[in-house]
């Protein structure tokens, strides 16, 4: 073990990738437990990390959420949702915040939304009058909504890596946590919103109203479509991905009419790139898993948290706690990829329900998201927004706080995310 962790720090240190960071510690680890009898295994390792079949739903998800951006899908659910919230106060930091919460059915990347939104969002909010850092601020929390409401890429990495709990029962156990964290946000807003007397907007008369809400359907119909024939049992997830990206094609085509065979092409080079990207990380992780699981580092890893305390509330708050650190420097997948093979072991043994604990791992780790000193999708706001990075990251703490909350709501209450897994049983 000893050479495993030594590979990881020096190769880490030097900057290489985290794949490969992963890759050479877990050479490392398995040479130190069995010499060149078990290096063989690792070629094996790295084919079945990436050899599942639900697996083949990842690139269908991303490019459908790519042909939706390249459709213009985004002004369509912020038409809508501004005729919404047009007459409150502060009414396009609540758009900002509702709007993600309808793409988050898209996308499943937090990455994503920040840029597909923040690109329209941040701009305008500045031009009415909102501080450029708080629209960074709300434009980043709010993406993060993305990879907890179904349909999510990190749930499907999850259930893959881990294959503790079935990615139907992660979709399922992540509407109510991306809700709440939906509400929170919204709360924040409105009362900031007020302290800081942002502006109203006229109201939308009832036509425009209707005319928004006809034009964005076809494109909000794309979630219920995945999950209702996931969580019916109609289709299975790889099945309902692909019939989400052709009816991404269909709609953007003949509804929209803003996609091209241009933009289509693009959306693939996309996709390939960043699907790229998933599969080496799950590739060697797969490696990096096995050597974890045969040195015995997840027992390690219970016993450690039993003698910090024996009450499982505090328990599972300290791994949250450690999430989150971990997170800082670590964007969601890789930082997933790396400690789930010895935290979640470690906490079913402990007596933690797995869907639970996985649906407070994921949320956990997306909030660390916007944490810095990395917060990748803050760090990306604060980019279209034109301001600091520092004064991006001040003007997220109020909303950083409600997220705190959510974390310690879904941890100390389990039905709140086995709740609707369990109506399907």
């Amino acid at each position: 073990m000893t050479a495993a962790i030594l590979a990881f720090i020096l190769v880490l240190a030097i900057g290489a990738p985290v794949a490969v960071v992963m890759a050479i510690s877990g050479v490392a680890g398995v040479y130190e437990l069995g010499g060149e009898r078990l290096v063989g295994i690792i070629a094996d390792r790295m084919f079945s990390g990436v050899s599942g079949y639900m697996l083949i739903a990842v690139p269908y998800f991303i490019f459908t959420a790519e042909l939706m951006n390249q459709g213009g899908l985004t002004q369509k659910l912020i038409a809508f949702n501004n005729a919404l919230f047009g007459r409150v106060r502060g009414a396009l930091s609540h758009v900002n915040v509702t709007v993600s919460l309808f793409f988050a059915g898209l996308t499943g990347a937090a990455i994503t939304d920040t840029v597909a939104i923040g690109k329209i969002m941040i701009p305008e909010m500045k031009k009415q009058g909102y501080d450029a850092e708080y629209a960074a601020a709300i434009t980043a929390c709010s993406s993060i909504i993305g990879p907890i409401i179904p349909p999510s890429v990190v749930m499907v990495v999850y259930a893959t890596l881990l294959r503790d709990v079935s990615v139907i029962d992660l979709f399922a156990g992540g509407i109510v946590p991306g809700i709440l964290m939906t509400v929170a946000l919204l709360a924040t807003s409105i009362v900031l919103a007020w302290r800081r007397g942002y502006p109203k907007q006229a109201p939308t008369p009832l036509k425009m109203a209707l005319l928004a809400f006809f034009s964005a359907l076809p494109a909000m119909l794309v979630p219920l479509i995945i999950l209702g024939g996931i969580l019916s049992g109609m289709t299975t997830i790889t099945e309902a991905s692909g019939f989400a990206a052709v009816y991404a094609i269909l709609i953007g085509m003949l509804f929209y009419r803003n996609l091209t065979l241009a933009k289509v092409a693009q959306a693939l080079v996309t996709t390939v790139k960043f699907s790229g990207v998933v599969f080496f990380l799950l590739a060697t992780s797969a490696v990096l898993g096995w050597f974890v699981t045969r040195s015995g580092v997840a027992r390690e890893a219970a016993s450690l948290i039993t003698s910090l305390s024996d009450v499982a509330f505090v328990q599972i708050l300290l791994v949250c706690l450690l999430l989150i650190v971990i997170g800082t420097v670590m964007d969601v997948l890789p930082a997933l990829v790396v400690i789930g093979p010895v935290v979640v072991p470690a906490m079913v043994s402990l007596g933690f329900d797995p869907l639970h604990f996985a649906i407070v791992m994921i949320v956990t780790l997306n909030i660390a998201n916007v944490t810095p000193p990395v917060g990748m999708t803050l760090m990306t706001a604060a980019r279209i927004a034109q301001v600091p990075y520092e004064k991006a990251i001040l003007a997220s703490l109020p909303f950083y706080t409600a997220f705190i909350l959510v974390v310690v709501l879904l941890a100390g209450f389990p039905a709140l995310s086995t709740w609707i897994p369990s109506l399907l049983d």
